[in-house]
């Protein structure tokens, strides 16, 4: 009895936020616009930020353009460049903290160790490295590129130089004069090999897959473009919308006719050729799949970079480090002095998902060991209360993701109108009152699951030819949304009640039982 008095003497909010990069700081920014303020912000780190506070590694830069990666709420007409790079981009999510007063509602150092759902008084009980709380409701904000994902190489623990991930960039090591490996070839790698090249002695690039490659049509933003957009808010909203409707036009392609792509394939070999003479390391450097199997790259300074005297490219991953030496799979060998990993980050395999115990006493982990699903992308079931921004299926190939985070925002509005409406006063037939929770069908989200996977079928994503990190170990595309941002946004413009099963702590049903309301899924 006294250790249940003690639990409800815990802090508790209605909302917990976990994380503070977009996701976050979006999801805080719309619950004080709905009129919420009894919520809390939990960030592991020392500042806001995400996934643009780690990731400060030389070159580091969007390649979506700035006024289209920037929420809509929030436009900002001082964009420096049409690609902003990663500081300009940190300063705005700083701004937006400032200026929609999130400070207050910021836990910072306060990294979530468990999250437990307590079925009896229908909350969330949360440990985090700087105490304990708990919430009627957790949105899980902590993004699919939080958690670096560092390759299992043999004898890597041999190695005498320095060793780290592009997300974790050691600043106070000096590559000026180094013999430097870069392993991967992603989009953080294409950035950082054209940044060190023209400073190392030596650069070797281990590519074990090459990837398709668009030149970078950045430009700086003048002062008078920048006026006019300050003077005129309307001229940002347009160029917005300019940027969004020419996205939304591209995704046919990758969507329903991955055949038509071949005309951009012949645009980025034209790339190539421009920049590389050598025909060997042309032949190295083209990819044998569909552009937009993978992500398709922005960069007219790579291929420049890689042409370079002091430039390797080595066309095989790598498999093992004997001491200094580092071997590819093909048996090439290269003497280094650092090794700078851009091998992507935990994406399929979502490391919050082992930190929360759902209503069976299962982690998430253990409810998605067969791949991630989740209703709408953001709720899953057997997971009361508990939603994710840049869940399951909500990523995209070539366009902003801020228009995905906005989308879910908007069905966490509604969730938390359902939440009120549900838990009104007892009414005169005894309906109402009490605490509530809402719990995804399993039903609804296999069905939601099965409509997704089907659309995926015939996508370049899925038909490309290509191993990318979209995909599970089972080979099954958890992370892409495969239609256009303004589908997604009609799926998440309301949360469908039938989708869901409704869970109530009344006097008559203090065990926190389901009372279903809705047609079963």
């Amino acid at each position: 009895m006294a250790e249940h008095e003690h639990e409800r003497e815990r802090e508790h909010v209605r909302v917990a936020v976990i994380g503070s990069g977009f996701g976050g700081l979006g999801a805080a920014v719309r619950l004080r616009r709905e009129g919420i303020t009894d919520f809390v912000v939990l960030e592991r780190a020392g500042s806001v930020g995400g996934t643009w506070r780690d990731n400060s590694y030389p070159g580091c830069a969007c390649d979506v353009p700035s006024h289209l990666y920037s929420f809509s709420f929030a436009p900002n007409p001082d964009w420096p460049r049409s690609f902003s790079g990663q500081q300009h981009i940190r300063a705005y999510l700083e701004h937006v903290t400032d200026v929609f007063g999130l400070r207050p509602h910021l836990r910072l150092d306060s990294e979530v160790k468990r999250m437990v759902w307590d079925g009896e008084l229908l909350r969330w009980e949360i440990e985090t490295s700087s105490g304990s709380l708990s919430a009627d409701v957790v949105v899980s904000a902590t993004g699919p590129l939080s958690e670096p994902r560092l390759p299992e190489v043999p004898g890597l623990d041999t190695f005498p130089g320095k060793v780290f991930h592009s997300a974790r960039w050691d600043h106070d090591y000096d590559l000026r004069g180094k013999r430097v490996a870069v392993v991967g070839t992603g989009a953080s790698a294409i950035q950082i090999v054209p940044s060190i090249q023209p400073l190392v002695s030596r650069l070797t690039l281990f590519q074990r897959t090459p990837a398709w490659v668009l030149p970078r049509m950045d430009r700086a933003i003048g002062g008078a473009e920048r006026a006019l957009h300050r003077a005129l808010p309307f001229t940002t909203k347009l160029r917005r919308g300019l940027l969004w409707g020419v996205r939304e036009l591209q995704v046919q392609a990758f969507t329903r006719h991955p055949g038509q792509l071949g005309f951009v394939e012949q645009l980025a070999k034209r790339n190539m050729a421009r920049a590389v003479k050598d025909p060997a390391l042309r032949a190295k450097l083209t990819p044998d799949y569909r552009i937009g199997c993978k992500r398709i790259l922005l960069s007219s300074t790579y291929y420049p970079a890689l042409a370079q005297p002091n430039a390797e490219v080595v066309a095989s991953g790598l498999s093992e480090v004997r001491g200094s030496t580092l071997v590819a799979a093909d048996g090439t060998e290269a003497e280094v002095d650092a090794i700078v990993f851009g091998t992507g980050f935990h994406v399929t395999d979502m490391p919050i998902a082992e930190r929360v115990v759902g209503a069976e006493g299962r982690t998430l982990a253990e409810a998605w060991a067969d791949g991630m699903q989740a209703l709408r992308g953001a709720s899953a079931a057997g997971f009361p209360n508990w939603m994710t921004v840049i869940g399951p299926n909500t990523g995209l190939g070539n366009s902003s993701m801020i228009l995905m985070i906005e989308s879910q925002l908007n069905y966490l509005a509604d969730y938390l109108r359902q939440l009120d409406v549900l838990g009104v006063p007892p009414g005169p037939e005894g309906t109402g009152g009490g605490r509530v929770a809402l719990d995804a069908r399993p039903g609804a989200v296999r069905a939601w699951n099965h409509r997704v996977q089907e659309r995926m079928k015939r996508t370049v994503w899925n038909t490309g030819g290509c191993t990318s990190w979209y995909m599970d170990e089972s080979g099954r595309n958890t992370t892409i949304w495969p239609g256009t941002t303004a589908e997604f946004r009609r799926e998440t413009r309301r949360v469908d009640l039938a989708e869901y099963a409704v869970l109530r702590s009344t006097p008559a049903a203090r065990d926190g039982a389901r009372v279903d309301t809705g047609v079963t899924a």
